[in-house]
Parts: structure tokens; sequence; C-alpha cells
């Protein structure tokens, strides 16, 4: 029980001892200690105010980043619409040049077949006035005196003619 309750002496010793430390402590620690507490007040409430700033430019730089990238989609689209159009003009152009072409082609072909035909008509005219010719001459070198050996003549020239 006498830790419990000291006595009078002991409680005086204490006193005097603990009011020599504190006096020690006020005189040498306590200006140290409470410039130390200042200092890291002030820097506690420096890296908070920093922190704060930092964050602002954070939250600011997001919505920067994120108009950019608005933008960035915006001008992709835009570029992605013009390709399309070009490809589509690029396409069109394509296909009135080979419908020109394919006219060109078919009108210069229509052209050669009238112009050979026309030359194939020529041929069998004069192979056919050649031909009536030779037998016009035949006729009129033979005697024309009977009328039964003219028909078998001009029927033999014409045998002649179809196996030719």
């Amino acid at each position: 029980m006498k830790l419990i309750t000291p006595e009078l002496g002991l409680f005086v010793w204490n006193l005097v001892a603990f009011l020599i430390v504190f006096l020690i402590l006020k005189k040498f620690a306590w200006k140290p200690i409470l410039k130390g507490l200042k200092e890291r007040e002030t820097n506690i409430s420096n890296a908070i105010s920093s922190a704060e700033k930092v964050r602002a430019e954070m939250a600011q730089l997001k919505s920067e980043n994120e108009a950019l990238l608005a933008k960035a989609r915006e001008e992709r689209g835009i570029m992605l619409r013009e390709a399309k159009e070009a490809t589509d003009k690029m396409l069109a152009d394509g296909k009135e040049k080979a419908k020109a072409e394919y006219d060109r082609i078919v009108a210069d072909a229509q052209q050669t077949i009238q112009q050979q035909k026309n030359a194939a008509l020529i041929d069998v005219k004069n192979a056919m006035g050649k031909l009536v010719t030779e037998v016009v001459e035949k006729i009129l070198h033979r005697e024309l005196s009977n009328k039964t050996e003219q028909e078998k003549y001009i029927k033999q020239l014409a045998d002649e003619v179809k196996l030719n």
C-alpha cells in the first residue's frame, strides 16, 4: 500500500524533481520543441496547399486531355469521311472512264465490223461481177444456135460455180 498512497516526503521530493526538470526543459528545450512544431506545422500546411495545387492542375490537365481526345476523335471522323468521299469519287471516276473506254471500244469494233462487212460485200460484188463476166464470155464464145445445148451449158456453168 505504500506505493498506492505515498508519504508526504516522497511527494515533495518528486514535486521538486519534476519542477527542476520542468524548468530545465523550459529554459533549454521548450523553445526548440515549439520551433520544430511550428516548422512542422508550416511544412504540413505547405504540403497540403501544394497537393491541392497539384490536384487542381491534374484536374485541369485531365479536362484538357479529354478536350484533346474529343478533338482528335472529331478530326479522325472528318479524315475518315474525307477518305471515304475521295475513295467514292475515285471509284466513280474509274467507272466513268471504264464506261467511256467501253463505249469507245464498242464503237471502234462496230466501225471495224461495218468496214469489214462493206469490204466483204465489195469483194463479193467484184467476184460476182467477174463470174458473170466469165460466164457471159463463155456463152458468147460458144455457138448459141441450139437452145437445149445452151440450157445444158448454163446448167453446167452453174454447177461449176457452186463447186468453187
